[in-house]
Parts: structure tokens; sequence; C-alpha cells
């Protein structure tokens, strides 16, 4: 890292709580490489299955689902929408939806070939990621919120000399923000990032993504040692195609994590979620 860097955080030190100290000791980057790598494991989760609910709100409006992570894959159940149970139309609708799924393979291994090119993008991304900002110590290290776990809090930058090796991770050229990371765990509890810049993909004829966008991403344990994603907020306005200019607000919320007692095909998966009760 550069000299100002262990300049500025050698005059931090003797402000942080004294539990902090210890934790700064290192360069922040090391704390970005390492949560990144917690990171790749959260998304691939070998071995370990959950069932949760996801509320995804946008502009269609506001809907939860059941969700279970089978050995396949996960699958999942429209239950609730705009905060009211489902009619019997709509309900009847998502049962033909999974039995379609049950009756024709080809469409759920469709729907797992995008779920992991989606995980393939993230995996990139994040592991270009420590190498693609510059990392300091916030000055205050408040934490994000209450935990029992101490907390170590990082601000991110572009780093000027980083030479994405990708379209996706071009991306991070444009965005800055702040990291929160469970120091015990080393894991990324809270990140926010803002679009400072405008960035453009394929020289702006795939996509042109207008400054002033936010990210917001929480996550926790949701079962022993397994974390996920609870909260997702994003903000963010684009130009595809050098045509269509779209404004892209969504949140997602996951809760009520359970772990899975033994791995199931997402043929069980689905049928344990049409023999579930809809809430009321």
């Amino acid at each position: 890292m550069r000299i100002a860097f262990f300049t500025i955080c050698a005059a931090m030190a003797p402000l942080l709580p004294a539990q902090h100290t210890s934790f700064v000791s290192a360069p922040a980057k090391s704390w970005a490489v390492d949560a990144a790598a917690k990171e790749v494991d959260i998304i691939n989760h070998s071995g370990s299955y959950i069932r949760y609910r996801q509320r995804a709100i946008d502009d269609r409006g506001d809907e939860l689902r059941d969700v279970i992570e089978s050995k396949d894959g996960a699958v999942a159940r429209l239950i609730m929408r705009d905060n009211r149970p489902l009619t019997p139309e709509e309900d009847q609708a998502e049962r033909d939806r999974l039995t379609g799924l049950l009756d024709h393979p080809s469409d759920y291994a469709r729907h797992v070939k995008n779920e992991n090119s989606s995980k393939k993008m993230a995996i990139d991304i994040i592991k270009v990621m420590p190498d693609a900002m510059i990392y300091t110590y916030a000055p205050d290290q408040s934490p994000s919120h209450e935990s029992s776990a101490p907390q170590v809090v990082i601000d991110y930058v572009p780093d000027p000399a980083f030479n994405p090796p990708n379209t996706t991770s071009v991306a991070l050229t444009g965005l800055r923000g702040r990291i929160w990371i469970d120091a015990n765990a080393k894991t990324i509890v809270h990140m926010t990032g803002d679009i400072f810049r405008p960035v453009n993909f394929g020289w702006g004829m795939l996509a042109h993504v207008y400054p002033g966008g936010k990210l917001d991403f929480e996550q926790a344990s949701a079962a022993g040692s397994r974390w996920n994603m609870t909260s997702f907020h994003e903000d963010v306005t684009a130009r595809a195609l050098m045509v269509k200019t779209i404004a892209v607000k969504k949140e997602f919320q996951s809760l009520d994590f359970q772990p899975m007692p033994s791995p199931m095909s997402y043929q069980d998966a689905i049928h344990l979620l049409l023999n579930t009760p809809l809430p009321k």
C-alpha cells in the first residue's frame, strides 16, 4: 500500500476504541482479501442447504417466496403478493408453474444454468475486487449495527492502476463505498456502494451506467456457520444498447432461515413447497 495510507493509519490508531486497535494493525486490503475469499465460499455454500423466505420489491409490486436450496439448485414458490394472501387463481398459476418444472426437467436445467451463470459473474467480480480498489480504514470504526462480534470498517475507492480483466469488472471503476466486516468471521456484514462517475461497457455501446446510483448489501449468519444475504437495495439508472434508458430500483430481503436436515433433489423440494400451507 502507499506511504500515505500507512501515515493515515498511524495517526488514526490512537483514536480508535481499544478493541479495534489490534485489528487495524494490518493493511486494510488484507481484510478485503479475506472477506472476498469468504464471499466466494458463501455463494458456493458447498454441502450446506437452507430454507428461507425472500421478499422482492420492485416496480411490479411486493412478492414473498418460500425458497428451498436443493442439491440440484434453488426452487421457490410465490406465497404472498403485496402483503396479502394469494388469490386461488394466483396460487393455481404458481402450482402449475412448479408442476411444469417436474414434468419438464429441461426447463429446470435451463433455470439452473442461468443461476450458475449469475453466480459465476458475481464470483468473477468478487475475486478481482481486492485488486480493483484502494482500501483505507474508516476513521471512526462505528459498527453498522449492534453486534456481539467486533467489526472492522474499511472504505474503498477505485484504484486508477486497475486494468479490468473483463467487461463485467468494468463496473468497479465507477464504484466507491464502505464495508463492515465481522472481525472474528472475516465476513462482510454490510456493504454500501455509490456510483460516483459514469461507467461505459463496450465503449458505451453495450451499456452506460449513470452516476448517482446506490447499492446496499447486508448479510448475517443464517444457520450455524452458514451466512446468507439478508437485504439488498439497488437504485441504478443505465442506458442499454445506446437506445433505452432503464431505471432499476429493487429491494430484496431474506428471512426465517432454517437448515435443511439433509440434501434433497429439486423434485422433492418442489413437493415439499407444494405441500406447505400458504400463510393466511
